[in-house]
């Protein structure tokens, strides 16, 4: 499925509660995800749905971290399953449980998709996998494995429509080919190359800042997020310098400015292209041409 298509997804309310349960399905497909809230399992587990073959998806926050994470399984009795993890996992507060309109899904089908998604998760590096590594490649007959693929994609473009985008990578490839303008970030002894995307702002992998901090920038939020980023290793120290592992994504131009610079700065004037006109100048002609 090519995600530069047009979709239909219909998203369903069973309760009519926009916080409640939610159905998800692209009109054309046999897939449809499950969001459901922890509160409410008790309810998906008197739908038929629940006795089914599936792949799940328990989402939450890491403790230490704050950081979204996520643990990716699959059951013969999805039901089943989600009740143990009710009573045995703290750490997630929603469900989001893929299954078949027709009932056809195979345990081979799904523990393929486990594999590859716990795969897929780890390699976008938006969440935390708690599971781990994603253990061997099952066995698949070919025609099963086509049919996973596919499964796959659907799942993937549903979960992010249900604001659980797992599997997208913060600066996706195409991004970086297709001319999209790439800022760079020098002030303060930063060398910091970012995309301004819809989600915010990437600085992308390579990207390096120093490692000190001035002493005001200590006690800010902005100091707290680049120790965290650290303690993951996001952000690795060599030398005097703290250098990006992957591409990460920020809420917006300044916040990324800050843990580069390692002080506090307003991106939108920081962030330039390689004419050296600010990212503000970007900001200026959306708004003109929205008046």
């Amino acid at each position: 499925m090519r995600n530069d298509l047009p979709k239909t997804i219909q998203i369903f309310l069973p309760t009519g509660d926009p916080q409640g349960i939610r159905v998800a399905e692209i009109t054309t497909r046999i897939v449809r995800v499950f969001d459901v809230p922890r509160s409410l399992l008790a309810s998906f587990l008197r739908m038929p749905e629940s006795g089914q073959v599936g792949l799940y998806f328990l989402i939450g926050e890491n403790e230490e971290s704050g950081s979204p994470q996520v643990y990716i399984g699959q059951s013969g009795n999805l039901g089943q399953r989600l009740s143990q993890h009710n009573q045995g996992k703290d750490f997630w507060g929603r469900a989001l449980v893929a299954v078949s309109l027709t009932n056809s899904l195979t345990n081979t089908h799904a523990g393929f998709l486990e594999w590859q998604s716990i795969r897929l998760a780890e390699q976008s590096g938006r969440y935390l996998v708690e599971n781990g590594n994603a253990g061997t490649r099952p066995h698949t007959p070919a025609p099963l494995e086509a049919d996973c693929h596919e499964i796959h994609e659907t799942v993937a473009v549903l979960l992010a429509t249900l604001g659980h985008p797992v599997f997208e990578p913060v600066a996706k490839p195409a991004s970086r080919e297709s001319g999209q303008t790439i800022y760079h970030c020098n002030g303060s002894g930063a060398n910091g190359r970012g995309l301004y995307t819809e989600e915010g702002f990437v600085v992308l992998k390579g990207s390096s800042g120093r490692a000190e901090m001035v002493p005001s920038y200590a006690s800010t939020a902005g100091a707290r997020i680049r120790i965290r980023l650290i303690e993951q290793g996001v952000l690795k120290q060599e030398g005097d310098r703290l250098v990006f592992q992957k591409d990460m994504l920020f809420s917006s131009p300044s916040a990324a400015a800050h843990v580069l610079m390692g002080r506090t700065a307003n991106g939108w004037v920081d962030w330039k292209n390689d004419k050296g006109e600010a990212l503000d100048a970007l900001r200026e002609s959306l708004a003109e041409q929205a008046s």
